[in-house]
Formats: C-alpha cells, sequence, structure tokens
C-alpha cells in the first residue's frame, strides 16, 4: 500500500509546510493537483526539478492519483518555465493529467489560489483542499512518492542556492548538511558581511548561523548583504515594529486590497489588525479577529504598505494571542471572488523591484555535485505533528537510508533516516549527528 511506503520512508510536503504525505495518500478525493506553481523571487528550484526529473514526478502524481482515487490530475505550472513544460510533456503517458498555466504572480503557489485556478473551487474559510475534493503535492514531494516506491528514504533534499553568491546553482544535498558547505558549493559568497534566508525573502525565515542544517522543507538558500534592505526589516523586534504601527499607520488600507487572501474573498483585513496596535480602548481581540485567515505571505509588509510597515507581522501577533486566549474566528459571509482579483495580482518583476533584488535574479542551473559533507545533523523535527524519537545509540554505525528517528504508530508525524554512511557522534531529542566514515 503506498501511504505505508510514504510513511516508512518518511516522505512530507517538500514544499514548506512538511505535512506527512501518507495521510494526503489516505484521502479519496476527485482531482489531484501538482504544486509547480513556485513563486517566491530568486529561487528556482522547482523548475530545475521539472525540467531534469520529469519521468519521476508524473510517476509519483501517477501513483498519488491511484492511491486517492481521483478522476483527474491538474498540474499546476507557470508559462514562463518553458524548459519545464516541455520536459513534463515530453514524459507525460496519461491522458487524466492536464496542464495548468499559471502566471508569474505572487503567491500563486498558495493552495487557495492554486485549487482555485485548477478547479474553480473556493476552500472554506480555515479549510484544507480535501474540502473542495482536492489533494495538494508539492512536485518534489511527487518525485520523494516516486522513490518511496522504490524504497528510497527522503535522505536527500532538492534546493537552490542564490542572491549574493559567485555561482548559483540547484542541487541534491544530503539531509542534515550544514549551511556553510552549501554556500561554499555556490562558488561562496561574494559578500564578506551575510545574511542567509531560509527557503524564501518573503515566507522563509533570517539566519546568520552557518551551522544551521538542511531539513526535508528547505527550499533554498538566498544570500545577501548583511546591509540589505531587507536585512534590516526583518531584524527589527515586535516590539518596535509595534511601535512604528502603532504611531505611522493611516489606516489606508493598501495591505488589505492586496491581500491575496482577501482577494478571494476571504475576511483577512490586515489594516483593522493594525488598529490592535493603538485602539486599546476597544481592545485588541475585536481587530485581531480580522488576522485568523492570514496565509502569511508578507505581501502586505513587503509590497503593499506605502509606509513600510509591519501588518503581516500585526497578524502574526493577533493570531498567537487569540489561540492563547482560546478565541476562534468564523466568517460568517460566504466566500466570494473580489471583481479586482485578477486587476490586483503582484507580477514577481514588480516585487523583486520592491524588494531590491532584481540585481540577484538569475538562473540557478542544476548540477550533479559530488558533495560529502563531515558531518550531518538529522533533526527529529522536519514535518508537521510529533518529533521523531531516535532510534539510534552514540557510538552506533549507520548506513544511509537507515532509520534513525521514528514517530510512534498511530501518531502524526515521519520517520527520519541517516542521509550518509558513518557513526552516531551524538544524541537528543532535538537531533542525531552523524560524522561520516
Amino acid at each position: 500500500m503506498l501511504p505505508d511506503k510514504l510513511r516508512e520512508h518518511g516522505v512530507v510536503g517538500a514544499g514548506g509546510a512538511g505535512f506527512p504525505t501518507c495521510v494526503k495518500a489516505q484521502s479519496q478525493v476527485e482531482f489531484m493537483i501538482a504544486n509547480g506553481a513556485e513563486c517566491e523571487p530568486l529561487i528556482h528550484k522547482d523548475a530545475e526539478l521539472m525540467k531534469h526529473f520529469p519521468a519521476e514526478i508524473l510517476a509519483g502524481m501517477n501513483s498519488m492519483m491511484d492511491a486517492v482515487g481521483a478522476r483527474a490530475g491538474k498540474f499546476g505550472v507557470k508559462t514562463k518555465n518553458a524548459a519545464s513544460i516541455e520536459a513534463l510533456k515530453g514524459s507525460l503517458q496519461s491522458d487524466r493529467i492536464e496542464f495548468v498555466m499559471l502566471g508569474d504572480f505572487y503567491p500563486s503557489g498558495d493552495e487557495y489560489e492554486l485549487v482555485y485556478s485548477a478547479t474553480g473551487r473556493l476552500i472554506p474559510p480555515a479549510g484544507i483542499p480535501l474540502n473542495v475534493g482536492c489533494v495538494v503535492n508539492n512536485v518534489e514531494t511527487l518525485y520523494n512518492v516516486r522513490m518511496a516506491e522504490q524504497d528510497q528514504p527522503v535522505t536527500r533534499k532538492f534546493l537552490s542556492v542564490c542572491g549574493a553568491v559567485r555561482e548559483p546553482k540547484s542541487f541534491w544535498a544530503p539531509v542534515g548538511a550544514p549551511f556553510r558547505d552549501l554556500i561554499a558549493l555556490a562558488g561562496g559568497a561574494a559578500v564578506e558581511d551575510f545574511g542567509v534566508f531560509v527557503s524564501g525573502v518573503m515566507m522563509g525565515a533570517l539566519t546568520f548561523d552557518l551551522d544551521e542544517v538542511v531539513s526535508k522543507t528547505t527550499g533554498g538558500l538566498i544570500v545577501l548583504p548583511r546591509s540589505h534592505y531587507l536585512m534590516t526589516r526583518r531584524t527589527r523586534s515586535q516590539r518596535e515594529m509595534n511601535r512604528i504601527g502603532k504611531s505611522a499607520c493611516d489606516q489606508c488600507s493598501y495591505c488589505t486590497e492586496f491581500c491575496p487572501r482577501y482577494l478571494l474573498g476571504y475576511e483577512v483585513q490586515p489594516h483593522k489588525v493594525m488598529r490592535s496596535l493603538a485602539f486599546s480602548v476597544s481592545g485588541a481581540d475585536m481587530w485581531n479577529q480580522w488576522s485568523e485567515l492570514c496565509c502569511a505571505c508578507g505581501l502586505c509588509t513587503l509590497y503593499a504598505c506605502p509606509e513600510d510597515l509591519y501588518p503581516k507581522e500585526a497578524c502574526d501577533d493577533g493570531k498567537r494571542g487569540r489561540r492563547a486566549a482560546g478565541l476562534k474566528f468564523v466568517q460568517q459571509k460566504p466566500v466570494e471572488v473580489h471583481p479586482m482579483k485578477e486587476f490586483r495580482r503582484v507580477p514577481l518583476a514588480n516585487l523583486r523591484r520592491r524588494l531590491q533584488i532584481e540585481e540577484y535574479e538569475r538562473e540557478t542551473p542544476f548540477e550533479e555535485v559530488a558533495f560529502q559533507p563531515a558531518a550531518v545533523r538529522i533533526k527529529m523535527r522536519q514535518h508537521a505533528g510529533e518529533a521523531a524519537a531516535p532510534v539510534v545509540r552514540q557510538g552506533q554505525k549507520v548506513k544511509a537510508g537507515q532509520p534513525v528517528g521514528r514517530v510512534e504508530e498511530g501518531r502524526l508525524g515521519a520517520h527520519v533516516h541517516a542521509s550518509i554512511d558513518g557513526k552516531v557522534r551524538s544524541v537528543s531529542p532535538e537531533y542525531v549527528e552523524i560524522e561520516a566514515n
């Protein structure tokens, strides 16, 4: 059974969420949707994956379609990725799969956006694609589905290293490999003082720790100078963001008018959430209810706001506060697409200019690299659900592909596996460190 193979071999959503794919494979739906939209600025790893491994992706998609009983497959891919489309069409052996051509907009890869583009269906507020008869998988996840069918666990991650590096490229990296090694494989940083956006400048995390390691959900590394505009924006504290917003927000509502979820018909209104920073007499809970359906795409903060304020971060804070208080927002109005939706799309080129990263927009060609890290650190939590529990001991010899962490049967989570041959150097509830032979 496919779900059993996916669980045993640790397949999770490779696009970022890390949801265990075995759970999706147990659904029964009408449509299986492949997400090849890849809308984070500068990252092109999915385009490279589709170009070089189309047969494996399509085989994984067919297997998922069979497992979930889908009557049709929808493959979402941007029209601009002509080489990827040509490769996929050349490997297509099923008339059950059709391509959904997408424009070069942000965030066209959001599940709610993609389901609507592919099927015309609107997911219920706070719902999931399953609620409208769909399952969505990232293209790398589908590649991993095919590998799991061949009894190959997830031990590698396909990613791009780009930005201020000398040789931007895409390649396979062992799970658990340190960032410093991956940056070196891309020719090293082109600047002395830099930070690294992990998996994207919009929805990814910022780190300055080059000993951080690759996980099953790492989409790429974007190196930018420490002095860059985005570094300044991201390194402010929540308190400072709130103080600036309290003093400067003039309620222009651009953040709401450009919000992709609002334009789809969901009651997300960041400009009202910003009122919680100042209108304390009326109560933050009253304003923060408009944050709960926010998808955290960052468009309001990094593109829409003319004053460089932080509505996305205010929404994040509002959601945390409401969860802690046990409050839940339920949308009362029916979901109806805004009549201006198609006219307020944000092209990637415009977004890159607004983010001041246009100079870093370059191809990241796939390259087979012979890379063996001296050691890897395999995190026990690389997925949604419970962390895996280590099943190896210090000093034990392990082989690549061998389980080093397992999740108890019946629990939501994913097993994790050694990515190199070697000896276990240390074990903790958070990770297993393996030293290469």
